[in-house]
């Protein structure tokens, strides 16, 4: 990976994260100090695989070498050499190498609000997780690259606005319209965030949905390819990720986000994630 200028909101991590068992895998996240609601990631992953997880953002990126297996949105998807990943915001989704030597590949990852006032046009919503066009992902890649090494801020606005363009024809503007019904399930999601540090049972959640509780855990896997387990889990870690951008400490997230201590938080964490709590703080924080 190329290794970026020295400034305060990026540091350089040489070893890989304490989860990875394998000494190639690596990953690292930088964000943008002037530039709130963009984070970019980049990564070179060989035997790790990524538990179900979800971003507040968007996920647009592109696969440099090798290929990706992933679980998004209830399907199975590959990701060969020279594609483009497009996954919107708070979807579930995994990761795995499908490839001997790994998947070595560049993500932004970009707050919905954010890039509706970039490019102009609210209500992006991108129907392919997978796009294989080489060239364009080669342009998207470099784009990516671009705007890790700027440490200028009006050069990484107009970078990301470019890298925009380019990926507006993929997007489509309206949001499909929800399965039917789907609005029980979002209304279960909300109490789930609304209650992230306490202990649920399946009856609770089934009473919010007005299910039984097994036919609420029936449907409610058809709908999302997960258990609600899974999502309560990809939740609490998710806001774990906003409250270390933040600078909040690890303990004190820990016991936010409904996990039994620190050590609980490090293991799930770097599980979705691919780094511990404490490089992620210190790789975006400087």
């Amino acid at each position: 990976m190329d290794r970026p200028a020295s400034d305060d909101t990026r540091l350089w991590m040489p070893g890989v994260p304490e989860r990875f068992e394998h000494a190639r895998d690596e990953a690292e996240f930088r964000r943008p100090g002037h530039r709130p609601g963009v984070e970019l990631y980049r990564a070179h992953i060989v035997r790790y695989a990524f538990e179900p997880h979800s971003h507040d953002g968007f996920g647009l990126g592109a696969i440099e070498s090798g290929a990706e297996r992933f679980r998004y949105n209830g399907t199975e998807h590959v990701a060969p050499p020279d594609s483009i990943v497009l996954m919107n915001p708070d979807t579930l989704h995994t990761g795995r190498a499908e490839t001997a030597e790994g998947w070595r590949y560049r993500m932004l990852y970009i707050a919905p609000d954010v890039l509706a006032e970039l490019s102009g046009e609210p209500g992006w919503w991108f129907a392919d997780a997978v796009r294989r066009e080489p060239a364009a992902a080669r342009r998207l890649g470099a784009r990516l690259a671009a705007l890790w090494r700027t440490d200028d801020a009006l050069a990484f606005d107009s970078l990301l606005s470019v890298l925009l363009d380019e990926l507006r024809r993929h997007a489509r503007v309206a949001r499909p319209a929800p399965p039917e019904g789907a609005g029980r399930f979002d209304t279960v999601i909300d109490y789930l965030h609304a209650a992230l540090a306490e202990r649920l049972t399946l009856e609770q959640l089934a009473a919010v949905a007005g299910l039984s509780p097994f036919h609420f855990l029936r449907s409610f896997k058809a709908r999302h390819g997960v258990t609600p387990q899974q999502m309560l889990m990809a939740l609490r870690l998710r806001e774990a990720k906003r409250l270390l951008a933040a600078g909040v400490a690890p303990a004190a997230v820990a016991a936010a986000t409904g996990l039994a201590d620190q050590a609980h938080l490090t293991r799930a964490f770097a599980c979705r994630y691919g780094v511990t709590p404490a490089r992620y703080q210190r790789q975006i924080r400087g």
